[in-house]
């Protein structure tokens, strides 16, 4: 059978989209990138704001249009809360919701897929053809906070976690077929083990990887900041930990905070970034940040920019708030004006790309190492590749050779602010 796979959204669909992929694959099936020769088509949906929910609708009318014979499988967030919108989509064959996802190979082949390490496994994956060298586990469902903006509780029900074995044989079976860095996702990413009744906890998640496995590069995706304490800061000690955390903040106000019913403050956020940076001097600090939340007054946009300038991040993803169906937040009075919200999330986001640039630029003149993720193009001096530093700073450095999926150190040399990455020079062993 061949299969075509899309996802849009957060790193969570990704790294589901990318297991499906293995798990057709080990079952001898044909995992194509054109549609017009797929048989089948999955599409891994998002609902996050409107524009994700209009996204998730386009892009199946555009793959039925691609191939109007294929059956098309709809899952993920938007499937989940408004499954009859998506059936009368043309094409769609069937809507299987987030909590039967894992169970999609099974349901669309009849065959259960095999473990982890089972042969024959194919030593490229299709992500590696196309460049992309770090894979993301799924680690985390779900989540048990309240936050009143956010649709995902909704869409993924309450927290589960996989156990630390399945983890680590899947991160075994990945770095076999040549990954260099792992990133670890999920809905609620710290609370990681709270379900599984033991001492499970993403602290000691990461413990185990580190000591169970060779990888590289490990990586973590976004975290609560209630969910950590000093002490979870000490796992950077390990070099194979990158020096990268993802805050998400949502807003620099306290009483924005409140109607929001996140479980933080400015005092208490400005505690957690001091403590990692007393840890991680070199960390870079990222956070999500929400304008135009309902009630959102000028005098607390203006507390909220204050704020967050005074953190000292190292970006931002900026989003204008979306009223989302379910969600106690689109009841609220005072919703913001789509002009104003517009407005606000200009100043954000020029403001994260000052910082963006600011964080990259104290790094001029240091070697670093970088995984070099794909070649953008050929120039008379040679390939254009396209990598990122531990720390996440995107890199573009001209070499001979095509450096992809190599973990090499380059020279650290200007920053481009229209391309929002550092020019650097490779530093390459002509043995390598």
């Amino acid at each position: 059978m061949r299969v075509h796979l899309r996802t849009l959204g957060c790193r969570l669909n990704q790294a589901e989209i990318d297991a499906m992929a293995r798990q057709f694959r080990t079952l001898g099936h044909e995992v194509v990138a054109d549609p017009a020769q797929a048989e089948q088509i999955v599409v891994n949906t998002c609902a996050v704001t409107q524009d994700a929910s209009h996204s998730s609708r386009q892009i199946v009318r555009q793959l039925h249009r691609a191939n109007s014979e294929a059956a098309i499988t709809v899952t993920g967030c938007y499937a989940q809360i408004e499954p009859q919108t998506i059936r009368v989509l043309p094409g769609v064959a069937r809507v299987i919701d987030n909590i039967e996802k894992d169970r999609l190979v099974d349901t669309l082949t009849g065959q259960s897929p095999a473990p982890f390490d089972a042969e024959p496994l194919e030593r490229t994956p299709d992500s590696l053809r196309a460049g992309r060298t770090r894979a993301f586990v799924k680690v985390q469902d779900g989540c048990d906070n309240a936050c009143t903006f956010c649709v995902t509780t909704i869409a993924r029900g309450v927290g589960r976690s996989r156990s630390t074995a399945d983890v680590v044989a899947e991160i075994r079976t990945l770095l076999a077929t040549g990954y260099q860095e792992i990133v670890l996702t999920g809905v609620h990413l710290g609370s990681y083990g709270r379900d599984l009744g033991d001492s499970t906890d993403l602290y000691n998640l990461v413990l185990s990887i580190l000591a169970q496995t060779d990888v590289p590069r490990l990586r973590l995706s976004s975290l609560e900041p209630w969910d950590l304490t000093p002490e979870f800061f000490d796992l950077w000690r390990h070099p194979r930990l990158c020096r990268h955390i993802h805050l998400p903040l949502q807003s620099g106000s306290d009483s924005t905070l409140r109607r929001m019913a996140r479980r933080t403050t400015q005092a208490q956020f400005g505690e957690l970034v001091r403590a990692v940076r007393a840890c991680v001097p070199e960390m870079a600090i990222t956070s999500d940040v929400i304008v135009g939340f309902p009630g959102e007054s000028d005098e607390e946009f203006a507390d909220s920019l204050q704020f967050i300038q005074s953190m000292d991040f190292a970006g931002l993803h900026v989003f204008r708030y979306s009223k989302r169906p379910g969600t106690p937040a689109a009841r609220m009075r005072g919703h913001v004006a789509d002009e104003v919200k517009h407005a606000r999330s200009q100043r954000m986001m020029a403001y994260s790309e000052a910082q963006e640039r600011s964080y990259a630029e104290r790094f001029v003149g240091q070697a670093r190492f970088v995984l070099w993720e794909q070649v953008a193009g050929v120039t008379d001096r040679g390939f254009v590749n396209v990598g990122y530093t531990d720390n996440y700073i995107q890199v573009r450095g001209v070499h001979p050779r095509a450096l992809t999926n190599l973990l090499l150190p380059a020279q650290l040399q200007c920053y481009d602010p229209l391309g929002r990455q550092m020019f650097c020079q490779p530093i390459v062993d002509k043995d390598v």
